[in-house]
């Protein structure tokens, strides 16, 4: 029996919608529609292939698609009847039309694509990125020399082969100036000599959701944001030192440093710089919260990012090439996972990564981890709660991948007392990553 899935369309009659399928599976992996099937993956004992419907039906794909797509057309027989099978393969030339319109297929369903969507896809298909185009609005004239000399500097600390260019080749080699003398979009980002308004970053400290103790507002180029970046979140996140008997006393931040430095760098080099709005950070007492405007990109899906399950893709190559070549990014693809397990492995909750008002939100948490000053109770009370927070976390794993579970049940799965277990239960639920379901004695706990 048939089923709808990201591949396959089941289709009772041929109409406007199956060529609209079709251009979205065009657009994606390729794909196939059934027609004369229903939505139970059952034949339709009345669908009649004709003489001529096949060659209309192919002929009316064509004409109504840009470029023209051609599928491939077979007879398969379902329960004794027959039904028309259209297979298309991914288009080497994206995004296709139909109408004028575009398609995309996510999961099960196809969607109209925006602007921002169609672009993206077109340039994919040319093995470009938007920040590789010369940019409209900048010239030469634009450009600090200066920057382009110290980024030089610091690609030739990870090099073998030393760059011994002038700034002005480098930028032609780089592909950051272009042979009319223009410059990229990506070189106007990196190494403007003026404020960049179009990198604008937001950071504010907050003591509640509406009141702010300290702000920033950075319009620098992209390396120079990186470290302005980081240098105020380390201003408003608390640093703990840990007695360990050595000589040195060993220092821990609230948040594992190296995965807040991946967020930062992410949200940099993966920025929609096309989109109007800025990118926001919120410091609040507990928790981070990390907003770009735009969305994913390469139709990537939230689920997919969860389970790292997609392909990676960069969506500004030519700012990922640069940051790369001066050691900032290391490659592409792993960072979503190698943030988490930071988290994981520092003892707290794990990052959530959602859509968030047409963007996208990371935010990291210190469950409630109370960090003071100095001293030999801190690095006893950081060892507590590490320990602690470790438990919490094994547990959210353990709820996840065992729904409805109760604490008696949770119980046979660690070494701790009920109490204990019911401390984490309250800890996850405060934190509004589980809740409780059905009758109190019968009823257990799930992912929220």
């Amino acid at each position: 029996m048939k089923t709808e899935s990201q591949h396959i369309e089941l289709k009772s009659s041929f109409n406007d919608e199956v060529i609209i399928t079709l251009v979205a599976f065009a657009n994606a992996e390729g794909g196939t529609v059934y027609v004369g099937v229903d939505d139970n993956g059952l034949a339709i004992s009345n669908f009649k292939i004709g003489k001529e419907s096949v060659q209309q039906w192919t002929n009316e794909i064509k004409n109504k698609t840009i470029p023209a797509i051609i599928p491939d057309v077979t007879v398969e027989e379902i329960n004794g009847v027959q039904v028309l099978v259209f297979a298309i393969q991914e288009f080497p030339i994206k995004p296709v039309a139909f109408k004028g319109r575009y398609y995309k297929r996510v999961k099960n369903a196809n969607y109209q694509m925006n602007l921002q969507e169609i672009s993206d896809l077109h340039l994919k298909t040319f093995n470009s990125s938007w920040d590789y185009y010369p940019s409209p609005h900048y010239g030469l004239g634009s450009i600090d020399l200066d920057k382009v000399n110290r980024f030089i500097e610091s690609s030739n600390e990870n090099r073998e082969t030393q760059i011994q260019d002038d700034p002005l080749t480098v930028l032609r080699k780089f592909e950051m100036l272009k042979e009319n003398g223009q410059i990229a979009n990506a070189c106007h980002l990196l190494f403007s000599k003026n404020e960049v308004f179009d990198a604008t970053i937001s950071i504010g400290r907050f003591s509640t959701e509406t009141s702010i103790k300290d702000s920033v507002v950075l319009r620098t180029d992209l390396f120079t944001e990186v470290e302005e970046t980081l240098a105020f979140v380390r201003k408003h996140i608390s640093k703990n030192y840990i007695i360990t008997g050595d000589p040195k006393r060993e220092e821990r931040w609230e948040y594992p440093l190296e995965a807040l430095r991946e967020i930062v760098v992410n949200m940099i080099v993966h920025r929609d710089y096309q989109n109007a709005g800025d990118s926001i950070i919120k410091i609040f007492d507990h928790k981070i919260e990390f907003y770009n405007p735009g969305g994913l990109g390469n139709g990537i899906t939230f689920d997919e990012l969860r389970a790292g399950t997609y392909t990676s893709y960069a969506r500004n190559r030519k700012i990922a090439d640069l940051f790369r070549e001066v050691g900032i990014i290391e490659k592409y693809g792993s960072g979503i996972k190698r943030i988490t397990n930071a988290f994981v492995n520092y003892g707290l909750t794990a990052p959530t990564f959602e859509a968030f008002q047409n963007g996208f939100r990371v935010t990291v948490y210190t469950n409630g981890t109370d960090i003071n000053d100095g001293g030999v109770s801190v690095g006893v009370s950081v060892g507590v709660n590490v320990g602690v927070n470790v438990g919490v976390n094994e547990l959210f794993i353990l709820i996840e991948k065992n729904p409805g579970i109760n604490v008696l049940e949770m119980k046979d799965h660690f070494d701790v007392t009920q109490r204990t277990i019911e401390r984490w239960v309250k800890q996850l639920k405060d934190n509004h990553k589980i809740e409780f379901k059905g009758a109190p004695k019968t009823g257990g706990y799930w992912i929220v």
